[in-house]
């Protein structure tokens, strides 16, 4: 065993980790050593007697958690993407260590004197080096660093319990969610799927073992994407009540005390920390401000949410003959989207094909904004056979690799999201980049083409926007490098993105039948745009009834969380009813049980940053359609004062220097069909 592989920095281009010679044993060793690393060389900058600077401060501590940061993305992203029992004891046991880390780190009374010294002559600094000092300050005030000793090791009890429970809820999730995929055993039930979905539901049922029957893993959100195009209402019912019953079945994998303890434990930190509650203490530090800016803008657009999601529920049920049901709603908004403007999305497949979605759209569009060029390493190995490894060019000089990671499987969480494994640094050396994208889409039989859905091509553009934002953004301290932004700011860029996705040039490009290579009919083209609004009251309701949840849960104080899990869907029908969501026939996006984003994601109180974000994403597709649209001269723009600048200044000073204003909500009203 060697750890050296971890530690080391990689000798690969662009320092892509080895991971061939990276075995399950030594991620703990390596992680082990990180910590002590960096904890020693903390200790040498509280114990310098010379008088506190930037330089023999905030230098040296930007650069104590390099090794640990290296270690812990590949650990990270093999935890998400491909896990097992063994990486799955490991995370559990480190979790409540890493916090303890964290805390020995944020908590240091020493440090936090020296912060401040520092903190106090921040004018003579240039202005990135004064933002990482203020961030700092901050983010140790947050952290509670002003704390007396008493409060400060109650606090490190909560952050401890807390990291290890939200361990533990996520790994419980993965679990369920396993154990419930749908078994089906006659074939003819499937009718409705493609030949790539079929074939892809018989070799994960082969791959447990269940020859000649299918397996339909589930996802992560409430409305699985079969649910469109199954025919069979039963398998349509069983598939959506196999969704929903996640983490709340009894037994070891009920999620639901767990979640309940995780509030209380958040609750009370808060209430440490100075704050009401969990809520107040998280958006303090985002872009939103207050959990009352955040409800205002959710109950805002809930009512006409809730309101164009009744109409669309009636003109399902006339067509279905009886009151459409959350395991109907797919289905039949299908049918009437068909009847309603002739677009039938299962039908287009065919021309969403994986290989030309990525090269011809994704990729496409990188090229014409930013001048990127894209070029596959087959000899740069990934860490799962599945993942594709590309040089990135910006003209013609190499920043970065990006990896994608397409297709599900059992080890691998549900969702979809982008994270790094190397981030751009001036501090220190690093100019390039190593991204990488995971999605869920199932995989079918070998030769046959991978066909994507609608949902699926609209998020691998959003998750390409995230790898965007980490190849393109360049930063001096590590601090800041790529996505490192607030939560409720690091979805616009991903969001803008998917603008994309219906640009006559790129769809022109991308948007060609696997089979017959003829472009998809101009008619046909039209007629989604159209339809850009439908089924919008149904998106927008299920979206909201998530974030309001995740909010309404965060507000609670310490006493006001339920102690019995049986009280859990009590307490979100109640949260819904308040805001007029509470129709049956619209379930929420992610309900407590299986809300991964607020109980094991980093997304606690902070899931109504999309819809946040997307304020800023609506004006800034709305500028990109005034300005020109796919042009080297608005992508040099938006990177100017967006995703080039990562971290380094507040991103609404600007966003608002370049627009000339804060963003309106009209586009973004508009879009939804809320106006």
């Amino acid at each position: 065993m060697t750890t050296d592989a971890l530690l080391g920095i990689s000798d690969l281009p662009h320092q892509l980790p080895r991971f061939e010679d990276i075995d399950d044993g030594d991620y703990a060793p390596a992680i082990e050593a990180a910590m002590a690393e960096q904890l020693a060389a903390v200790a040498a900058i509280t114990a310098d007697p010379a008088a506190p600077t930037f330089a023999n401060t905030l230098v040296p501590l930007e650069l104590s958690g390099t090794t640990l940061a290296r270690v812990l993305r590949v650990f990270w992203n093999k935890a998400s993407a491909d896990a097992n029992p063994d990486i799955d004891a490991v995370r559990a046991a480190f979790a409540p260590r890493l916090a303890a880390h964290s805390d020995a780190i944020l908590l240091d009374p020493a440090l936090w004197v020296r912060l401040q010294e520092v903190y106090a002559d921040r004018a003579a600094l240039d202005p990135e080096s004064a933002y990482l000092v203020e961030r700092y300050v901050t983010e140790l005030r947050l952290a509670g660093a002003a704390l007396g000793e008493d409060d400060k090791a109650r606090l490190r009890e909560l952050n401890e319990r807390i990291s290890s429970q939200e361990t533990a809820f996520e790994l419980a999730l993965q679990a369920d969610s396993n154990d419930l995929a749908v078994v089906v055993d006659d074939p003819a039930t499937l009718d409705g799927l493609t030949p790539g979905e079929l074939s892809a539901a018989a070799a994960a049922a082969q791959a447990r073992g269940l020859d000649g029957r299918h397996l339909l893993t589930l996802v992560l959100p409430t409305a699985h994407p079969h649910l469109a195009s199954l025919t069979d209402r039963d398998l349509r019912r069983r598939l959506s009540e196999a969704q929903r019953s996640r983490g709340s079945r009894g037994g070891p994998h009920d999620t639901r005390a767990t979640a309940l303890d995780i509030l209380r434990l958040r609750s009370e930190r808060a209430r440490l920390l100075g704050f009401e509650n969990h809520a107040a203490a998280v958006t303090a530090d985002n872009t939103a401000g207050s959990p009352q800016a955040v409800r205002s803008l959710l109950e805002r657009l809930a009512v006409p949410a809730a309101r164009n999601a009744r109409a669309e529920q009636d003109a399902m049920s006339d067509l279905a003959g009886f009151p459409v049901e959350p395991w109907d709603w797919p289905f039949y908004a299908e049918r009437v989207r068909s009847a309603r403007y002739d677009v039938d999305l299962a039908a287009l497949r065919p021309w969403f094909e994986a290989e030309r979605v990525l090269r011809d759209g994704v990729f496409f569009a990188a090229g014409r904004l930013y001048g990127l060029t894209f070029e596959e390493r087959p000899d740069l190995p990934g860490y799962h056979p599945d993942v594709r490894v590309f040089e990135v060019s910006r003209d013609g000089t190499p920043i970065g690799l990006y990896l994608l990671d397409l297709y599900t499987r059992d080890t691998k969480r549900g969702g979809a999201w982008m994270s790094s494994f190397v981030t751009q640094s001036g501090l220190l050396g690093v100019d390039t980049s190593v991204v990488v994208n995971n999605l869920n889409v199932p995989k079918p039989a070998a030769g046959e083409a991978t066909l994507l859905t609608w949902d699926e091509t609209r998020t691998l553009f959003h998750e390409f926007g995230h790898a965007l934002h980490g190849l393109l953004a360049r930063a001096t301290y590590p601090k800041f490098g790529g996505t490192a932004v607030f939560r409720d700011f690091v979805e616009y860029p991903s969001q803008v993105n998917e603008m994309w996705l219906l640009w006559p040039e790129v769809l022109a490009s991308y948007a060609v039948h696997h089979e017959t290579g003829e472009p998809i009919p101009g008619d046909v083209v039209e007629r989604l745009r159209a339809a850009e609004t439908f089924n919008e009251g149904f998106a927008t309701s299920e979206y909201l009834a998530a974030a309001l949840i995740d909010l309404a849960w965060h507000e609670l104080g310490p006493d006001e969380v339920p102690t019995s899990v049986e009280e859990v869907a009590a307490f979100e029908q109640r949260a819904l009813a308040a805001a007029g969501l509470d129709n049956p026939a619209v379930p929420a996006r992610y309900s407590t049980p299986y809300f991964a984003h607020s109980f094991s994601s980093g997304y606690a109180s902070a899931y109504y940053s999309y819809i946040w974000s997307e304020v800023l994403d609506a004006d800034t597709v709305a500028w990109f359609g005034e300005s020109g649209g796919l042009t080297r001269e608005n992508g040099e723009a938006y990177l100017r004062h967006v995703i080039g600048i990562g971290g380094t200044r507040d991103p609404l000073e600007s966003y608002e220097e370049w627009r000339g204003r804060p963003a309106p909500i009209e586009p973004l009203l508009a879009r939804r069909g809320l106006a």
